[in-house]
C-alpha cells in the first residue's frame, strides 16, 4: 500500500512538472532561384514551404538565399548561415557540384545538412557523414532504373549522354550499372550548353536503337525540341528531371509517350500525397513537380523530428531524422546504413490529359531499391 502511495505522488508530480520546450530550429535553404535551373529551386522552395505554412510551427525558421547555380557564391551563403545566422540546419542545393563545394565543410561543422535533390556518390560511400541525410535519392538511383528497363525493352544499343559534372557522371555510371546492352556512343556535353546539333548528329549515325540522356532543366529542354525538329525517331528514355512536371510544358508534344524513371509521380495512391496535390495546386496554381514533392517532404521530415527531439540534443534529433516517422508522399520511406533513401523507382509514360502534359505510373522498374554505395559507409 505504501509502495502504491509512493508511485501516486510521483506520477502526480511528474504531471505537474513544466513541460520542457524543443528549442526552436533555424533552417537555412540554399537553392538556385535565378538563372538556367531556377525553376528547379522554385520547385523545391515551394514544396518546403508549403509544410512549413501548413505545420504552422513558431518554432521553426527559415531563411531562403538564391545560390544562382554558382558553387562559390553558395559556399559564401552557406558560410553566412553558419556564422552569421546559426542556422541549425541546411538543405535546399539542386546541383551536385554545388553541394560537393558545401556539404562536406558543414557537415564537418556540426551543422546537419538534409538534401532534397542532389545525391552525389561521394557523399553515400566512404565519405557518408552522420550529418548528411539524402531525402530524395543518390544521384545514379533513377538511372539504374531505366537502365533495367531498357532490358526489359530489349534495348540492345543504346546511345547515352549527360552533362560533364558529378550528377552527370553518376548517370551514366547508373545507367550501365543495370543495362546489359551494348553502347552505340557515350558523350559529355557542357554543362549549361543549349545548342545539340553536334550531339543529335552522332546520335543519327551510330546505329542506336535507343537514346538514354539526362540533361536536367534547360538544358533537357533544348534537348528535346532539337531533337524533334531534327525528326529523329529513335526511341528516348531518360530520368524524370527532363520530363517532370515544371519542364514537359516548355517541352511540349514531342514529349508524348516518353518512358522515365522516378520515386514520385502525382498519382501515387496515398493520402499523404493526395493531400500534397491538392494542397500545392490551390497554393501556386500549378500541378507539383518531383522537386516540389522532395522539398515537402524534407520539410515534413524536419518537423517530424521536432515534436520528438530539441535540436541541441544533436543525437537524438539525427537518430529522430533517421526514424523517418513522417507521411512521405512516396508512402513507405526509410533510410539505409548511408542516411539515404531505399525505395520504389517507377517507370512514367508521359500523356496528355486535358489540354495539360503530365506523367502516369506505368510500372516498378526496381522495388526497395538501395544505393550501390552503402556498402562503403562505415555509419
Amino acid at each position: 500500500m505504501k509502495k502504491q502511495l509512493i508511485t501516486s505522488m510521483l506520477s502526480a508530480a511528474l504531471c505537474l512538472a513544466p513541460q520542457v520546450e524543443a528549442s526552436p530550429v533555424k533552417v537555412g535553404m540554399i537553392t538556385t532561384l535565378s538563372g538556367g535551373g531556377s525553376g528547379l529551386g522554385v520547385d523545391v522552395r515551394d514544396g518546403f514551404m508549403l509544410a512549413v505554412n501548413k505545420a504552422n510551427n513558431s518554432d521553426l525558421e527559415v531563411i531562403i538565399e538564391d545560390d544562382g547555380r554558382k558553387p562559390s557564391l553558395a559556399v559564401q551563403i552557406a558560410d553566412k548561415m553558419i556564422q552569421k545566422d546559426k542556422v541549425d540546419i541546411l538543405t535546399g542545393i539542386i546541383w551536385s557540384n554545388l553541394a560537393m563545394a558545401v556539404v562536406p565543410s558543414s557537415v564537418n561543422q556540426g551543422i546537419l545538412y538534409l538534401s532534397p535533390n542532389a545525391g552525389p556518390s561521394a557523399l553515400a560511400g566512404k565519405g557518408c557523414n552522420k550529418n548528411y541525410f539524402n531525402v530524395a535519392w543518390q544521384n545514379d538511383n533513377l538511372h539504374e532504373a531505366m537502365g533495367s528497363y531498357a532490358n526489359g525493352e530489349e534495348h540492345q544499343n543504346s546511345f547515352i549522354l549527360a552533362p560533364n559534372y558529378p550528377a552527370g557522371k553518376d548517370a551514366l555510371t547508373g545507367y550501365k550499372r543495370f543495362y546489359q546492352g551494348q553502347l552505340a556512343g557515350e558523350l559529355y556535353t557542357k554543362l549549361g550548353q543549349t545548342d545539340y546539333a553536334a550531339e543529335i548528329a552522332q546520335i543519327r549515325a551510330s546505329g542506336a536503337d535507343s537514346v538514354f540522356f539526362f540533361l536536367p532543366g534547360g538544358m533537357g529542354i533544348s534537348f528535346m525540341k532539337q531533337y524533334s525538329q531534327a525528326g529523329m525517331t529513335i526511341p528516348l528514355m531518360g530520368p524524370a528531371f527532363s520530363f517532370d512536371q515544371g519542364i514537359l510544358q516548355a517541352v511540349g508534344k514531342s514529349a508524348l509517350g516518353v518512358r522515365n524513371s522516378s520515386q514520385w509521380n502525382k498519382d501515387i495512391d496515398n493520402a499523404a500525397n493526395k493531400t500534397f496535390v491538392a494542397d500545392f495546386e490551390s497554393a501556386y496554381g500549378r500541378l507539383p513537380s518531383l522537386y516540389a514533392s522532395q522539398g515537402y517532404d524534407t520539410a515534413n521530415l524536419i518537423l517530424s523530428a521536432m515534436q520528438s527531439s530539441d535540436i541541441n540534443d544533436k543525437d537524438a534529433f539525427r537518430a529522430a531524422i533517421r526514424s523517418a516517422q513522417f507521411d512521405s508522399v512516396r508512402g513507405n520511406f526509410r533510410f539505409g546504413n548511408n542516411q539515404h533513401p531505399i525505395q520504389d523507382i517507377y517507370v512514367r509514360e508521359v500523356v496528355m490529359q486535358g489540354d495539360v502534359l503530365t506523367n502516369k505510373i506505368i510500372g516498378v522498374a526496381l522495388k526497395d531499391h538501395q544505393d550501390a554505395y552503402a556498402a562503403d559507409c562505415a555509419l
